[in-house]
């Protein structure tokens, strides 16, 4: 294999696949990335086992070959070069180390047989639609928050894609929650996503494809192809696949309240501004930040026994609450992640029952997304 290639295009490449490779692993050829260069492309590939990223870039390739070489290596010595370099590449086969040349620096690396790489075959992925990344993009940030990180509940570390039909529309519905805190996101239904099975895409997965996908236009689409047991995302030179979840979600809409009559809505800004303030008093995560709402306004407090006391009042002439008075707590973090979610602009809906049960959040004036919150003893 002989090839040179443009030092910012096999960066960004490698950028991309090397994040798949677990930095802790018992298999060595799992630390690799496979490099495979062929009639003026270069394919580099990594994978954990449970997740593959593969990329195509264009090279100037004078001899076709294929090796694998280290890949946090790899992706190190590239990101030291100098910008505008050109990189030569040249692996003779078999044990022969892998020359990297640019300039006047030159290095070489022992690589491991192609052959012990794992065979990235997807089989068959019957379920093909395609989602524009800015959409995509909005139910990963909405949702990922609260992907549950218990490996106990292994089939709730995940967001789980389905389709179903909400006031009459049918729609792509996004889910996760850690049993704390609920997030559920919907879009119109995509052409071609009817008949899906619901799947659960792993929290690594949701992860890898939300940096992957950051600098894509909003408008560019993304094609994902799925099976019960394995997902793909194809765009531009990358595609990205992944096992799914082998487990059953629970049944997510038992736990969206249906009678909560008691409305606060207040400027999502001053709502989180005032949650900040209050829970600095205290750096203890199970620590709730107490809300006490009223006609008259809104108080919000928290107490840490080492450090104090701290309140803050929002008059009545900032939010809109007409019911009955409550106190309630939760836990801080949990509201600052949703608040963040829920964006800067507009207001936020708090929808209450009593102090005990759980709270439905939503940015005012918009039906696609909804949070359910669990309240804490205060």
């Amino acid at each position: 294999m002989k090839i040179t290639v443009d030092r910012a295009t096999l960066l960004k490449a490698l950028a991309h696949v090397q994040n798949v490779v677990e930095r802790r692993n018992t298999i060595p050829i799992l630390a690799n990335v496979l490099i495979r260069a062929k009639d003026g492309v270069l394919t580099l590939a990594a994978t954990d086992m449970e997740l593959s990223a593969v990329e195509r870039v264009p090279a100037e390739v004078r001899e076709n070959g294929a090796t694998t070489a280290p890949a946090a290596t790899l992706y190190d010595i590239v990101r030291r070069l100098p910008e505008g370099a050109q990189i030569e590449l040249d692996h003779p086969g078999g044990d022969a180390p892998l020359a990297l040349r640019c300039g006047r620096f030159a290095t070489s690396l022992n690589v491991l047989p192609v052959e012990d790489f794992p065979s990235l075959q997807d089989g068959q992925l019957p379920h093909r639609f395609q989602l524009k990344a800015g959409t995509l993009r909005e139910l990963i940030d909405k949702t990922k928050f609260a992907i549950s990180t218990e490996e106990t509940r292994y089939y709730l570390n995940g967001i789980y894609l389905h389709t179903t039909v909400s006031d009459g529309v049918k729609v792509l519905r996004a889910v996760a929650t850690d049993g704390h805190r609920l997030a559920r996101v919907e879009e119109p239904l995509p052409e071609g996503a009817e008949g899906m099975p619901g799947v659960i895409v792993p929290r690594k997965t949701v992860l890898e494809l939300r940096k992957l996908i950051e600098e894509l236009p909003a408008q560019e689409s993304v094609e994902i192809s799925l099976s019960e047991t394995r997902i793909r995302f194809a765009f531009g030179t990358v595609t990205l696949t992944s096992k799914l979840i082998d487990g059953t979600f629970p049944d997510y809409e038992r736990v969206i309240p249906r009678d909560n009559d008691k409305r606060l809505r207040i400027a999502k800004k001053d709502f989180a501004e005032a949650v900040e303030r209050v829970a600095a008093i205290s750096s203890e995560r199970s620590r709730p930040v107490k809300l006490a709402i009223a006609r008259e306004g809104l108080t919000l407090s928290a107490a840490s026994p080492e450090t104090g006391r701290t309140e803050e009042e929002i008059e009545k002439d900032r939010l809109e609450y007409d019911s009955t008075p409550i106190e309630i707590g939760f836990q801080a973090r949990y509201l600052r992640d949703i608040t963040e979610t829920i964006g800067d602009s507009g207001r936020v809906e708090f929808a209450f029952h009593d102090h005990t049960a759980p709270t439905l959040i939503r940015a005012e004036g918009d039906a696609s997304a909804l949070y359910v919150l669990m309240p804490m003893r205060v």
